[in-house]
């Protein structure tokens, strides 16, 4: 059923929800303690099979194509809804699959989701693992740790339309610096370290739908740097600080505890990340850059931090878990620290 092959003991399987039919890939007993698995941008559940399959005795993992990428139908993502509707599309999983009380884990983009399911759904949850998501604040158009606007419109907004077009014709090669495969390689995960499934992983990722309803979105003119802001469709907009503020979860009760691990050495979610607009003007890659008053990087970690900070303020816990000499996917570079912090989450 899945167009990318599947690790030994993964089983595959179509989920018609009442929003839409989802792709979910699950390991383990099926009267195991679910433990729900989302995936970042530009890639799939497949990220996730190790992980699974590496779960404690008792557990069982599901991990959801979220739409537009992997097999899911692909219903369009609106620009301003899409993030909600990510997290509406998990749910509607969860309640046809009847998994009741269950673990979440998000990833970067998928991270985000998690934060807006929290909101909604707090008290279907047993615990959250958030693996350098996006901050609460999204990815691009924000400022300071309070996760201000940097201009009105979104802007800056943007992604490389070499490596969006050399996604959409499927591109498995090395020789163009912005090829799929050296983006996984320079920025996935942290150089040299070559994934075993790296030709399942690139799959994945080339599963992405393209275009203005999905990735990367659509874009509309700006008077402010560099001259476009996130339009009305697809993934970039949705996500992009004008339509996404997760913050309110430090308000949600109950409150369950909150384990937020990352890669130390994490290029794609950071506070001078190599895909924020603001970053690559200050180091001088994207020209006539306002400066640091007008359009400084976004600081992504403090801005989590921040929100994170104010849940256990308001009665909640969490814990920030750094692991060294990885990127931005630690549950692929570095399983065995990954897992036992991980576990001991699960676990209690």
């Amino acid at each position: 059923m899945s167009t990318v092959p599947t690790l030994p003991g993964i089983q595959s399987q179509m989920v018609q929800t009442n929003r839409l039919n989802v792709h979910v890939l699950s390991c383990g007993p099926e009267d195991g303690t679910p433990v729900i698995f989302v995936h970042g941008n530009v890639s799939s559940a497949t990220y996730w099979e190790e992980t699974m399959l590496a779960l404690p005795d008792g557990f069982r993992g599901i991990a959801v194509d979220l739409r537009g990428y992997g097999d899911t139908e692909p219903l369009p993502i609106n620009g301003a809804t899409g993030m909600a509707d990510f997290a509406a599309d998990v749910h509607s999983v969860v309640e046809t699959m009847g998994l009741g009380k269950h673990h979440i884990v998000g990833h970067s983009m998928g991270g985000g989701v998690v934060m807006l399911y929290i909101i909604s759904h707090a008290a279907d949850l047993l615990s959250i693992t958030l693996v350098d998501p996006i901050s609460p604040y999204g990815y691009g158009g924000s400022k300071g740790a309070d996760g201000a606007m940097t201009f009105d419109d979104g802007a800056p907004s943007g992604i490389n339309p070499e490596f969006v077009q050399l996604l959409a014709s499927g591109e498995r090669g090395l020789e163009n610096p912005t090829s799929p495969r050296n983006v996984l390689r320079a920025f996935y995960v942290k150089a040299p370290f070559i994934p075993a499934r790296e030709e399942d992983l690139l799959s994945s990722m080339l599963t992405t739908k393209i275009g203005d309803d999905w990735y990367p979105g659509n874009a509309v003119p700006s008077a402010n740097w560099p001259g476009a802001a996130p339009g009305d469709k697809g993934v970039l907009p949705a996500f992009n600080r004008k339509n996404f503020d997760a913050s309110g979860l430090a308000h949600i009760d109950p409150k369950p505890p909150i384990l937020w691990v990352r890669g130390a050495d994490d290029l794609i979610v950071s506070d001078y990340a190599m895909f924020d607009l603001a970053a690559l003007g200050h180091m001088g890659a994207v020209p006539g850059w306002p400066g640091d008053e007008v359009c400084p990087p976004q600081p992504m970690l403090a801005q989590t931090r921040a929100v994170l900070d104010s849940y256990a303020a308001n009665g909640g816990s969490y814990r920030e878990e750094v692991i060294e000499d990885a990127g931005h996917s630690p549950y692929l570079e570095k399983p065995e620290a990954f897992n036992a912090i991980f576990h001991a989450q699960l676990l209690g």
